[in-house]
This record gives structure tokens, C-alpha cells and sequence, in this order.
């Protein structure tokens, strides 16, 4: 159930260079499904499933596996470990948060100063990173050793929580949701051959997709991601992107890439002859793995679809259940599209 598998994959531990736990999970299931996969040297997962004839467009579907996350740079004598971000991170949301330290999964908390211990005028103010620390209750340096190292990362407390009127919350569901839709997708009888790819380090500068899609070229590539909502009540109306629960985000541009028209309009018109409600960036912000992808080679024509996500990379990301399973209806249709000729 696509639902399951998401939960699952958002309360796995993969920042930026430390996809491991993500790509082992997607790679069993992928072989149990009976594709043929590689992990190439970023990292990348790829994954090749035979359909039921050869496609007249090798067509790629791509997800990142990465999240945000942290990255220790420093350890005190007193035994708290200062650190850096990986990817995006507005330094607003750390204060207070749960996290967990490493591959042994150390719990930690981001700590500041207490209030009572700053002035009027420091209230004011955003505390800088440099003023933060995570605490892992260790003694001394000595002892926070046992437990981490330079260089060792840290990611948000992997609660999900279902909560509302069909709402989920967790961390990663950028682009956890992508990748519980190709993976669903992927233990399918496909209609056509695919090539998965589960790509690495996008939240540091879509640094995976550009190899895989190098190695992989592919004719045309299909991107599935969760996008920044920004619908909230403090949020101008020119620039709110899009909406958890009104569908499927089908952009037509980003800030790193313009789609291709064909695939664009081709997603668009499934959606409205299959009676699946979509949305369109009103907004454009953001980037994906296509502004990489479509630049490999000779050029690729790329697409995306997206979910709708509220507080895009904090510990608190927030999106709405019915529209993954829009999402993958209407990915599903674009690859029998796809086998059809339609593009």
C-alpha cells in the first residue's frame, strides 16, 4: 500500500551522501520485483524492469532518495557537537527539535541558551548556527567520541504522524513520496520498459541525477517530487505555489528548469480525462533533478510531478494523503502513454 511504504521510507535516516538505509530498503524490494538494478558511483540506485514490449521512448522515472539533514564539524570539550547544514534549512526551525546522531541512531536535541539567560535584544534576533548545538548528553569530548565523529551526519526525529482531515506529517516527504511511487509502480506488470532511478545528493545540488542520467540516457524523464506549498494565511496570494489536497502539481517551469511542452500538456490532458483534480505552480520556486537530467548529453525532455508540501524541510513537512495516490494514478497513465506512443 502506497501509504505503508511511504511511512516507512520517511522514518529512514538518508541526508545528503548517506543514502544507504533508503537505497538498501528500494533495492530489495526492486529485486524481489524482479529488476535488474546497479548502484552507481554517487550512489544512485537504478533500476531496469522489463514491460510487456520495448519502449519506443526509453523513458526514466527519477526520485531523490536524500533528505535534508546535518553534518558535525566540531566537537567541544564539554561534549556537544556543533554542526553545519546539509541542504536547504531555514536555521528557524532547529531550535528545541529532536534529532538522531549517525548510523547508531544516537538520540540528540538541538539546544540554545535558555531565554531566562538572554537579553531583551537577543530575543529580537534569529540566534546564528554557529550559536547552536545539538546535545547528545554527553560528559566530555572523550565521551561524545564513543558515540560520533567529524564528518558524522544528523537527521530529524522520524516521527509520522497522520493527523486532520487526511493530512500527514513527517519528515523526508520530500522526496520520500516519489520514491513510494515508483517503487509501488515498479512491482507492477508494466506496460512498457522502464528505467527507475533513485538518485542522491539533489538537496546539495542535484548532483546524482547528472551521472545517472548520463549513463542511463534516457529519451525522455519523468521527475516525481514533493514541491514547497506556501498556502499559508501569512502568505501573499502572487505568491502562493500550490495547495496539499487539490492534486498532482504538473509545473510547466521551476527555478531550475522549463518543462517540455509535449510531456506538460500530455500530463495535463490525462488528468483531465481520467477526473484527477491538478494544480500548476502559481508561483515558481524551487528546482528538481530535471534541471540536471535535461542538460546530460545531447539534452533529455524532461516532466514532473509533484505533491504539494507544507514546510518543505523542516521535521514537520505536512502534504495530504489523497493526492499520492492521484500522483501515482496519473504516473501510471503517462506510462502507458508512454507505450502508446503518445509522446
Amino acid at each position: 500500500m502506497l501509504l505503508d511504504t511511504l511511512k516507512t521510507l520517511c522514518a529512514l535516516s538518508g541526508p545528503s551522501s548517506y543514502e544507504g538505509p533508503v537505497r538498501d530498503y528500494l533495492r530489495a524490494r526492486a529485486q524481489a520485483a524482479g529488476a535488474v538494478t546497479c548502484v552507481d558511483g554517487m550512489g544512485n540506485l537504478i533500476c531496469f524492469k522489463k514491460g510487456a514490449k520495448a519502449a519506443p521512448n526509453h523513458l526514466m522515472l527519477c526520485a531523490h532518495m536524500d533528505e535534508v539533514g546535518l553534518i558535525i564539524k566540531r566537537i567541544t570539550d564539554d561534549g556537544f557537537l556543533k554542526f553545519a547544514p546539509v541542504g536547504g534549512i531555514d536555521r528557524r526551525v532547529l531550535i528545541g527539535k529532536p534529532v538522531f546522531v549517525g548510523e547508531k541512531r544516537v538520540p540528540g536535541v538541538i539546544g540554545l541558551r535558555a531565554i531566562h539567560l538572554t537579553t531583551p535584544e537577543e530575543r529580537k534576533v534569529v540566534p546564528k548556527l554557529e550559536e547552536m548545538y545539538i546535545d547528545i548528553g554527553a560528559k566530555d569530548r572523550a565521551d561524545a567520541e564513543q558515540y560520533t565523529y567529524l564528518g558524522d551526519f544528523a537527521v530529524f526525529s522520524d516521527e509520522v504522524v497522520p493527523f486532520g482531515d487526511g493530512m500527514l506529517k513527517a519528515k523526508a516527504i520530500d522526496d520520500r513520496i516519489g520514491c513510494a511511487v515508483m517503487i509501488e509502480l515498479l512491482e507492477e506488470d508494466l506496460p512498457v520498459d522502464c528505467t527507475f532511478v533513485f538518485t542522491v545528493q539533489e538537496e546539495v545540488g542535484t548532483r546524482g541525477a547528472f551521472g545517472a542520467a548520463f549513463s542511463v540516457a534516457p529519451d525522455i524523464a519523468l521527475v516525481l517530487e514533493g514541491t514547497t506549498a506556501a498556502d499559508l494565511p501569512t502568505t501573499e496570494a502572487h505568491k502562493r505555489v500550490c495547495s496539499p489536497g487539490k492534486g498532482p502539481v504538473i509545473p510547466f517551469m521551476d527555478g531550475g528548469a522549463v518543462y517540455d511542452k509535449g510531456i506538460y500538456r500530455l500530463l495535463c490532458e490525462l488528468a483531465d480525462a481520467n477526473g484527477i483534480p491538478w494544480q500548476t505552480k502559481e508561483y515558481l520556486s524551487g528546482g528538481t533533478d530535471a534541471k540536471a537530467i535535461q542538460q546530460t548529453k545531447a539534452g533529455v525532455r524532461v516532466g514532473a510531478v509533484s505533491a504539494a508540501v507544507r514546510y518543505l524541510h523542516t521535521p514537520s513537512s505536512v502534504a495530504a494523503i489523497a493526492d499520492f495516490d492521484r500522483i501515482q494514478e496519473l504516473v501510471r497513465l503517462f506510462i502507458e502513454a508512454v507505450a502508446k506512443g503518445r509522446i
